[in-house]
C-alpha cells in the first residue's frame, strides 16, 4: 500500500490537487488529507474537490483529525492522532465501513491500539522527519519490526521514508508506506510513485 499525506507547503509552488492526481495515476493508493493551515470552510472545500478528483480513479480519500470535514464530505474515512477522538467513537459515528487510521507512538499505545476495530495504525515516525516534530520517539528499522510482531492491525509506516530506504522498511514488517515529501517535492510525482509501489514487488 503507497498512502500519500497531503502537505501544500512542500509542493513547490505547485497545485495540490495535480500533484495528488498524478501520484494517483503513479499508483498511489490511498490519499491522506492533511492540510492543518487551512480553515475550516477552505478545508471543506478542498476535500470536495479533492473526493471529486479522486472519485475517478477509485482512490479512497481520508481526512487527518477532522471528523466533522469527513462526516460532511462524505469522505471514505478518518485519520486520528492520539489526541484527537476517541476511535471508537469515530467508528461509531463514520459506520463499519469506514477507514479509521490511528497514529501510534509507543508499545503502550500499539497494546492499546489492540482493543479497537481499527483499518491501520501508523507506526509514526520510523526516522526522523520535518515534518513530524512533536513525536515522542524515533521508532527505527527494528522498532518497526517489533511493533508488526506484536499489532493484528495493518502496519503503515510514516516518518522519513524515500526512494533510498522504502524496500528496508518494507522489508522490516510495513504493510504500507506513508510519504510525503518523497511525493509532493518531487520533479515528477508520477514516477516517484511508481518507484515506491515498485518496491512492495522487489
Amino acid at each position: 500500500m503507497l498512502y500519500l499525506v497531503t502537505d501544500r507547503s512542500l509542493c513547490l509552488g505547485r497545485e495540490l490537487i495535480s500533484i495528488v492526481e498524478q501520484a494517483v495515476q503513479g499508483g498511489t493508493t490511498i490519499v491522506q488529507l492533511r492540510e492543518k493551515e487551512f480553515s475550516g470552510r477552505d478545508f471543506y472545500e478542498l476535500t470536495l474537490e479533492m473526493k471529486k478528483m479522486l472519485s475517478k480513479y477509485g482512490v479512497p480519500l481520508v481526512i487527518n483529525d477532522r471528523l466533522d470535514i469527513a462526516l460532511a464530505a462524505g469522505v471514505e474515512g478518518v485519520h486520528l492522532g492520539q489526541n484527537d477522538i476517541h476511535p471508537l467513537h469515530a467508528r461509531r459515528l463514520l459506520g463499519e465501513q469506514a477507514i479509521v487510521g490511528l497514529s501510534v507512538e509507543s508499545m503502550e499505545q500499539i497494546n492499546e491500539a489492540e482493543n479497537y476495530d481499527l483499518d491501520y495504525i501508523a507506526i509514526s515516525p520510523v526516522f526522523s522527519t520535518p515534518t513530524k516534530t512533536d513525536t515522542i520517539i524515533e521508532w527505527g528499522l527494528d522498532g518497526l519490526n517489533k511493533a508488526k510482531s506484536v499489532s493484528r492491525h495493518t502496519i503503515i509506516a510514516i516518518g522519513g521514508i524515500n526512494k533510498r530506504n522504502a524496500r528496508q522498511v518494507i522489508q522490516a514488517g510495513a504493510d504500507g508506506i506513508a510519504v510525503v515529501s518523497a511525493i509532493c517535492s518531487s520533479a515528477n510525482p508520477y514516477q516517484a510513485a511508481r518507484y515506491l509501489l515498485s518496491e512492495f514487488k522487489s
